[in-house]
């Protein structure tokens, strides 16, 4: 199957506010990652670009964990974003790519939370994740590329073979396709424009009013093994998570661990 028919680099350019008109548009049918393609390329890139794929063959999640994927069913993209630098400026960055993301689903009508450190979640199941990717620039600034998956159907064969419950908009599936991708692609450079001058910290609050595990007692996992145990308490200003442990405080900065429900 090829790329939603109805999409153009043209209509979704029309429909963006003034603050994405600078970013470049591919549309293109099928790519092994779209990540991977922008990241091959960022020392070419003239500027911040987005490239959407109707089809990823090798979609990646975080710790090399493939993304499965099915034509149609899921919105595929990734942007390509210069940052000032240096690197650690861009902690959290993945965190407000979630706020980005989420913001604009509630003004779509659809309601969504986020799970720390970069899933959004809908009605208790992932409905869409978050890769993020740095390159260094020439410049002494930062390429990122941020990877995005969202589910907009489900096909039961696709749930199947991910092998766990997963979430979808089927009421934004229904939606013209270049007006919900210009709404993202709008905020989403808004969010990274901010970022980039502020970093995370004023991006806490609004991330922690969408937390979906908010006072719920969480395992932190390292490759399966229990590293730590506590009630989620939010993130800090730096975008790590912060859990209330018998021994006190902690913070847990994103890494390859993986967050989960204590009953899970």
């Amino acid at each position: 199957m090829t790329l939603h028919s109805d999409l153009t680099s043209a209509a979704i350019a029309a429909h963006c506010a003034t603050g994405a008109a600078h970013v470049a548009i591919e549309l293109i049918d099928e790519t092994g990652s779209t990540n991977a393609d922008l990241l091959a390329r960022c020392a070419q890139l003239a500027g911040p670009t987005l490239r959407i794929a109707g089809q990823q063959t090798a979609g990646r999640g975080r710790a090399g964990r493939p993304w499965l994927s099915q034509s149609g069913a899921s919105l595929m993209f990734s942007l390509a974003w210069h940052f000032q630098g240096p690197l650690h400026r861009l902690v959290g960055l993945p965190l407000a790519v979630g706020v980005a993301l989420a913001e604009t689903m509630a003004s779509l009508g659809v309601p969504v939370q986020l799970k720390w450190p970069n899933d959004m979640i809908k009605d208790g199941s992932k409905l869409a994740g978050i890769l993020v990717e740095t390159q260094q620039a020439p410049d002494g600034g930062v390429w990122a590329v941020i990877g995005c998956g969202i589910n907009l159907t489900m096909p039961d064969a696709l749930e199947q073979q991910i092998g766990r419950s997963v979430s979808a908009v089927p009421w934004l599936a229904q939606m013209e396709r270049n007006t919900l991708v210009a709404a993202l692609l709008s905020r989403l450079a808004a969010v990274l424009a901010e970022f980039d001058d502020t970093g995370f910290a004023p991006f806490a609050q609004r991330w922690n009013a969408l937390h979906a595990w908010q006072g719920k007692q969480v395992n932190i996992l390292d490759d399966g093994k229990l590293l730590q145990q506590g009630i989620a308490a939010g993130v800090d200003q730096l975008g790590r998570l912060l859990l209330e442990t018998d021994g006190g405080l902690v913070q847990i900065m994103s890494g390859d661990v993986s967050l989960r429900l204590a009953q899970e």
